[in-house]
């Protein structure tokens, strides 16, 4: 009897150790495979942020390396600094230097034709890199990232030849055109506002080319203008129209300067470029553009390497 229940406990003894043992495996065994997918799990993840990482460095340099487009917004109604010719190509002072910058940078340009008004959302909004085309300074040094000022500009008041309006005082009671959001219109709006209350009207124009033919049709008695637009729109029309000077432009509006202006805090795109244009002053090709404009009275303008 007691040889039985030895050989009873005996047999209940190696059930037992068998049964930790085979505990024991199973744990040994769900350790051994979680280790190599922790192990894979980590060298995905270390995988994925190479990749990341890559992608975004790649995103930066595409941003300014060779290849990327650079997406210019300007006022396709704005000559001689960006307007579309006879044959219907978008030209222009300001176009022709972006055109030179991105070919010394090996980048595609991109002419992107906007509304005045609503440049500072295309800005903002990516659709555009920067805005080019006869783009005052004052007065908007915080609003954006400016390039070095390149060319001096006044705002004037053009009006016909034989209208018997020679000074500014003359507009009293006359009908006066500008264009939306513009310098000139600023001028009026701040500076030069008394002057304006004395205007019987101040019609504002979406575009320059629209607000010319009210002047010619005599709609209007006269246009504050940029004194470059200005000089191309008599140019063309051959004379019958003439800028209010005086002694030492005593009759002007105001003056200012244009430069190129990027997004607030895009500092590396505007250093690529600036260093561009005057690489450009400095071998002369920035004048030898200006001076097919001569015409329009650009190179009186310049600013930029003097």
């Amino acid at each position: 009897m007691k040889k039985a229940v030895a050989i009873l406990l005996a047999g209940m003894m190696v059930f037992g150790l068998a049964g930790c043992g085979s505990k024991t495996s199973e744990g040994a065994g769900s350790e051994a495979v979680s280790a190599p997918e922790s192990s894979a799990a980590a060298e995905s993840t270390v995988t994925e942020s190479t990749a990341d990482t890559q992608e975004a460095e790649s995103t930066a340099a595409a941003d300014t390396g060779e290849g990327r487009q650079f997406v210019v917004g300007f006022d396709a109604e704005f000559p001689p600094y960006g307007y579309k010719d006879g044959s219907g190509e978008y030209v222009g002072f300001d176009l022709d230097l972006a055109a030179e910058v991105c070919k010394r940078q090996g980048w595609e340009l991109v002419k992107q034709p906007i509304d005045w008004d609503s440049k500072d959302m295309e800005l903002d909004s990516g659709a555009i890199d920067c805005i080019w085309n006869g783009f005052t300074m004052n007065g908007r040094e915080d609003q954006y990232t400016w390039s070095v000022p390149y060319v001096d500009n006044s705002q004037v008041f053009v009006v016909a030849d034989d209208s018997g309006i020679s000074v500014k005082a003359d507009l009293a009671g006359k009908a006066v055109g500008v264009q939306k959001d513009s310098s000139a219109l600023a001028a009026l709006e701040g500076d030069e506002k008394e002057l304006a209350d004395t205007f019987g009207a101040l019609n504002q124009y979406a575009d320059y080319n629209t607000a010319f033919m009210d002047l010619e049709a005599g709609a209007i008695d006269a246009l504050a203008i940029d004194i470059g637009v200005a000089n191309y729109q008599i140019s063309s029309r051959e004379g019958g129209y003439v800028i209010l000077e005086g002694t030492d432009h005593a009759e002007y509006l105001s003056t200012e300067q244009y430069g190129i202006g990027f997004k607030k805090g895009n500092e590396e795109l505007k250093d690529i470029v600036e260093a561009t244009l005057l690489e450009m002053v400095d071998d002369g090709s920035f004048m030898t553009i200006a001076e097919k404009y001569a015409d329009y009275g650009l190179l009186d303008s310049i600013c930029l390497g003097k």
